[in-house]
């Protein structure tokens, strides 16, 4: 009997195609991620794990299983499974990268945008009753037009957020783990990352977590930044030292930052949510229901060629 586990509730079209192909499926029932001793507890029995990437599935994980087949993240990530361990156990580890490129950068764009153009201070106005009318230094922002973006990570969605930046007459610079980037489509710049901090406008994050990458923005990096200049981060958070933003966002050493991701998430760095400089989005990237669902479709087929012991779409491992 074939069995799979899927940490938590998915869009209904992956929960049936699942349901066609797996005697069981059995989704967590809580309003919450399970605790790792829970999780262990419902995988003993499983053919396949389909988890997020909030759910750490280290060795110990693992070998709570001995007849584990594979580990499907529903993620473009995956630095929350222990991919090595995986690989020597023989245990299949796949992701779902492509489906929300576009949507990662719809959402980037409407960080950066908001964080410019001060719309969530604007909006906490109107609501309690403080707008006048208009006036002349009425929340003035900065403009996006004609300014320099500098990516940090020209991968799928740092590609998707470049392009975006063409049709505002942006001029794009970048860092990359291969520069340059060979046959981009529209003008850009391969620079040193300092001088990237130094030279951009608008600085969008698109890089992995690594251990290279971890804290790869802290507060040497924020000093070299232009005090009119506004930092967004889509990728992962422990990227940016979150306490050290925090200083340079009350210090005015930058602008203005624009957050999907977070350090210690959900937890927030001290003074962070009390800063009116920063517009703060709850892991919403790939939050639209034409992503999420592909998504969940994706993580399915991809469950679904594990159990017949066929290479599935998007190996990691």
């Amino acid at each position: 009997m074939s069995r799979i586990l899927i940490t938590r509730r998915l869009p209904q079209p992956a929960l049936d195609k699942l349901a066609a192909h797996f005697d069981e499926v059995e989704v967590n029932p809580l309003g919450r991620d399970w605790d790792k001793e829970e999780l262990i507890a419902a995988l003993r029995c499983c053919d396949v794990l389909l988890c997020l990437l909030t759910n750490p599935v280290d060795k110990e994980v693992i070998d709570s299983n001995p007849n584990l087949k594979g580990i499907c993240n529903y993620a473009v990530g995956f630095n929350n499974i222990d991919l090595d361990y995986a690989a020597a156990r023989g245990i299949v580890v796949t992701n779902t990268p492509d489906v929300l490129t576009e949507t990662t950068a719809d959402l980037a764009w409407a960080l950066l945008m908001a964080a410019a153009r001060r719309v969530v201070e604007g909006d906490a106005l109107i609501r309690k009753g403080a707008f006048r009318g208009w006036e002349p230094m009425l929340l003035l922002g900065r403009d996006i037009h004609g300014k320099t973006l500098g990516i940090i990570g020209l991968g799928r969605i740092g590609l998707a957020v470049a392009r975006r930046a063409v049709g505002f007459g942006m001029k794009i610079i970048y860092h990359n783990s291969n520069c340059p980037v060979p046959d981009l489509d529209f003008p850009a710049a391969c620079v040193e990352l300092d001088t990237l901090f130094r030279a951009a406008d608008f600085i969008s994050i698109h890089a992995p977590l690594t251990p290279q990458t971890r804290h790869l923005v802290g507060a040497r990096e924020l000093s070299l930044m232009k005090p009119t200049s506004v930092l967004i981060n889509t990728a992962r958070g422990p990227i940016v030292d979150e306490q050290a933003l925090v200083q340079a966002l009350k210090n005015g050493r930058i602008f203005a930052a624009g957050l999907d991701v977070f350090e210690d998430e959900p937890a927030l760095a001290d003074g962070l949510p009390d800063l009116p400089n920063v517009v703060l989005a709850p892991h919403i990237g790939s939050a639209s229901i034409e992503t999420r669902t592909a998504m969940a479709l994706l993580a399915a087929d991809n469950a679904i060629a594990i159990l017949r012991g066929e290479r599935p779409p998007t190996p990691v491992n």
